[in-house]
């Protein structure tokens, strides 16, 4: 497989995407006019949105694994996690309320973000790897937002999308990896007081560091390497809730403490 759309098409998909995602308004899926489009095609689209959201001033912080639970995967009917990258300008504070007026479909689910203290690159990069480039670890709610109307897509749509991202949230403790047992953090997601979510890490291909290593390998087939320093989200550990104004939703986990936002127009 490799990229088969022209680059005017790739453009012409990278604005598509970019004003669903900047104007906060729906589009059909991608390979309803380019049925042919792969995966590859899916990452092209991406990696031009990313060189424009840079060129209009957003910093990379990292990268986020998506799909990386059989939860998610049953979910969204796909069979292949995914990758997006996180910028600065996605990030917003713990307890802080984040507007949903330019959001199409926000939902919410509940991850372990790692930042790192050495590059890591493929391939061959293993989840050992990952826990000796780990400074620490900590909980973090990732608010998704796929731009595809009745919340409907494919694979290499969502990748185009940049993996639904949207915004993230980090917060609780920050631990060391040798301080706790990354395959079996339990976490619960309340919204308005009550539990809407539970789930433990090894959802993550049974382990999130596991998801790490699968996006450095997936940045080497696009060229690129994760850079020591770098925020990244293992992937959903709970499946994806709607959330609207006015509500309130807290990610407890076991052993890194709790996060907590809230949602306004």
């Amino acid at each position: 497989m490799s990229v088969t759309l022209s680059r005017e098409d790739i453009v012409r998909l990278c604005e598509r995407v970019e004003g669903a995602q900047t104007r906060a308004y729906a589009i059909p899926k991608l390979t309803n006019e380019y049925p042919g489009m792969t995966i590859e095609d899916g990452y092209a689209v991406q990696s031009e949105l990313r060189r424009r959201f840079i060129e209009q001033g957003h910093t990379l912080v990292g990268w986020k694994a998506g799909l990386t639970s059989k939860a998610k995967m049953e979910q969204m009917g796909v069979n292949v996690p995914s990758i997006g990258f996180l910028t600065d300008k996605m990030a917003r504070p713990e307890n802080s309320v984040i507007s949903t007026s330019d959001l199409v479909h926000p939902r919410v689910e509940c991850e372990v973000a790692f930042v790192t203290n050495k590059d890591l690159a493929g391939p061959g990069v293993t989840a050992a790897d990952v826990i000796a480039a780990t400074d620490y670890v900590l909980p973090a709610i990732e608010i998704i937002d796929s731009r595809f109307s009745g919340f409907k897509f494919d694979l290499e749509s969502v990748i185009a999308d940049n993996g639904s991202s949207a915004r993230y949230v980090g917060g609780g403790r920050a631990r060391h990896t040798k301080d706790i047992d990354l395959r079996t953090l339990g976490v619960v997601m309340e919204k308005n007081g009550e539990v809407i979510g539970m789930g433990a890490s090894a959802a993550v291909l049974g382990n999130p560091a596991e998801a790490v290593a699968m996006l450095v390998n997936i940045l080497h087939d696009l060229g690129e390497t994760l850079p020591a320093g770098s925020f990244v989200m293992s992937g959903g550990i709970t499946e994806a809730v709607a959330v609207q104004p006015g509500d309130h939703v807290i990610a407890r986990y076991q052993d890194l403490g709790s996060v907590s936002i809230r949602f306004g127009e």
